[in-house]
């Protein structure tokens, strides 16, 4: 099974409440993607709200993946740079796979589309992305082809006591 790809879907009610469901799903299994479980979609929906205004403002794009019954299985959210001299990279965000999806290569796959879609864009020579230290995300975004190119000890808080290192990760797509 594979997953279907389409970047800009149409945004309604139905595919934000399935993103917020996948957002949380994956906090909730101990995903690094901005929260620290437990949290609900209630938690969740402010940040959505963000990024569903930066992609109204057309500063945002988003990937879905979905399954063969049409659910949604994976996301990325990609952002426009917005300083004249760094127009030429985006950066990749909020990376997910559904925790039951794991481990049979759709995390593979979205990459595989997210440098795909990046190498339509107009203008786009890269791809950067963070990812928090402690995870194995950097293997992950490794073995798909990134290279680190900065790492800021300690940056990121993930419960007193537990510091993780915020890692810069780049991907060549022009």
């Amino acid at each position: 099974m594979t997953l279907t790809f389409q970047l800009d879907p149409q945004i309604g009610p139905a595919l934000r409440d399935d993103v917020l469901a996948l957002w949380a799903d994956v906090s909730n299994a101990g995903g690094a993607v901005g929260f620290v479980p437990p949290v609900t979609t209630e938690d969740i929906r402010p940040e959505l709200v963000r990024h569903l205004a930066a992609m109204a403002e057309g500063r945002t794009r988003l990937l879905v993946g979905r399954d063969e019954e049409g659910t949604v299985a994976a996301t990325a959210f990609f952002t426009y740079n917005q300083h004249r001299l760094q127009k030429h990279y985006i950066w990749l965000y909020t990376v997910m796979v559904h925790p039951r999806y794991q481990g049979k290569g759709y995390g593979r796959e979205l990459m595989d589309a997210a440098a795909d879609a990046a190498r339509a864009f107009d203008g786009i020579e890269a791809i950067r992305l963070t990812c928090r230290g402690g995870t194995g995300a950097d293997r992950f975004y490794a073995a798909c082809g990134y290279k680190e190119v900065g790492r800021v000890p300690g940056a990121i808080r993930v419960a007193p006591g537990d510091d993780r290192d915020d890692i810069t990760m780049l991907l060549p797509v022009a």
